[in-house]
């Protein structure tokens, strides 16, 4: 029995230890993201000043992730949509 208590103590603190590891990288992430998130901020701030509209950059980075044809399938629906409201 005692056996088996120190093998639960011990299998125990290195769940223990590996969970505090995993916790910290977490959190030590998070505050990066936070860092990363107020540069970004700033960036758009420093592109406003500048005379660009941050709305048109945003929606520009957005389409720099998408795939050209996913872009093309959204322009063709917009021009639809435009043209069925009479705004084309």
């Amino acid at each position: 029995m005692v056996l088996d208590t120190a093998d639960n103590a011990t299998t125990g603190n290195i769940a223990a230890d590996r969970l505090k590891s995993i916790v910290e990288r977490i959190e030590r992430l998070e505050e990066e993201r936070k860092a990363l998130a107020s540069d970004i901020k700033d960036i758009y701030s420093e592109a406003k000043s500048a005379g660009f509209d941050v709305k048109v950059l945003r929606q520009l980075i957005r389409m720099r992730k998408q795939e050209p044809a996913e872009i093309e399938e959204q322009e063709t629906l917009l021009d639809v949509y435009r043209r069925a409201l009479g705004m084309a």
